[in-house]
């Protein structure tokens, strides 16, 4: 096998991990899209949150030596806070913004990811995949039309939450080596610990039918969260990142399988332009790559 094969299979691995990770947080989403008219979106959170905490505390313990001689305590408190102001964010924004305006917001993170991975994590990105991640961007611009709208606290919050969700990304990216247990403690604790106050005082009372769906909530987070941190672990940021555009794919479908949400033509089209903006991308980088490679081999005399 050589280089760019083994780089190849890599970051197929990498893009697996981020499929099932996409897969699982749109079925979580859909529960949540059920459970949201009943109870508050932060009780959710910190249900979920709970279970995790609860799914994690074995193999915490298991691994308890290795979270406790952690080298980059610093670095996983700067991940952990990114993503406990990312969800702020997030909440502020979708509070005061349409969520049509939101989701054409957060869609700019792949964007962003790649432009800290370069500076943050010093990783090439390719022209190409810069052309990919714009035209994808433009496909996504083309599904949510945003529209017009003025400078508000609400779209400085949205945008916050990109900055900080991706800061949380790249971070993700720089603990590669780290044991991917330790991540998902830290991560999990940080999240329980940021939502337990604000879940307290906007707790409603729980029926008894809605425990097993609440409980799903939890268990579909945890793993996904398990298939993004190896999916970033085992490939650079910057190739994952344009792959982020395919959630809207996953929430499309799930919206038209579960809430009859009949897709608008420009969804299909910017879908469409999304699917075309991958492909071409990746076509034409693994030909640049064996390319490349051609012209290093060593020639016969």
């Amino acid at each position: 096998m050589d280089r760019v094969e083994a780089d190849e299979k890599s970051s197929g691995f990498g893009v697996a991990w981020l499929l099932a990770d996409m897969t699982l947080v749109t079925a979580m989403t859909v529960i949540v899209k059920a459970q949201g008219s009943v109870y508050p979106a932060i009780q959710l959170v910190f249900i979920r949150s709970i279970i995790g905490l609860i799914m994690v505390a074995p193999l915490a313990w298991r691994y308890r030596r290795a979270i406790a001689g952690t080298k980059r305590p610093g670095r996983h408190a700067f991940r952990v806070g990114c993503n406990a102001m990312a969800l702020t964010c997030n909440f502020a924004a979708l509070t005061a913004l349409p969520l049509a305006l939101v989701n054409a917001i957060g869609f700019m993170r792949p964007l962003i990811v790649m432009v800290f991975a370069v500076f943050l994590l010093r990783e090439i990105v390719t022209p190409i995949r810069w052309i990919g991640a714009v035209i994808g961007l433009a496909g996504v611009l083309v599904m949510v039309a945003p529209g017009e709208f003025t400078v508000s606290i609400g779209l400085a919050a949205a945008f916050g939450s990109v900055l900080f969700g991706s800061l949380a990304t790249v971070q993700t990216r720089a603990l590669k080596d780290e044991n991917t247990t330790v991540l998902m403690v830290f991560y999990t604790v940080g999240l329980t610990l940021f939502t337990a106050i604000p879940a307290i005082m906007f707790w409603q009372p729980i029926a008894q039918s809605d425990w097993l769906p609440l409980i799903g909530i939890g268990l579909l987070a945890q793993v996904a969260q398990y298939c993004f941190l190896r999916a970033y672990q085992s490939t650079p940021a910057s190739i994952l990142a344009p792959i982020g555009y395919l959630t809207i794919v996953f929430a499309t479908a799930a919206g038209f399988v579960f809430f009859d949400e009949i897709p608008h033509w420009t969804t299909v089209f910017g879908v469409a332009i999304i699917l075309i903006a991958l492909q071409l991308t990746r076509m034409a980088e693994t030909k640049q790559k064996r390319r490349h490679e051609t012209n290093k081999a060593p020639q016969d005399d």
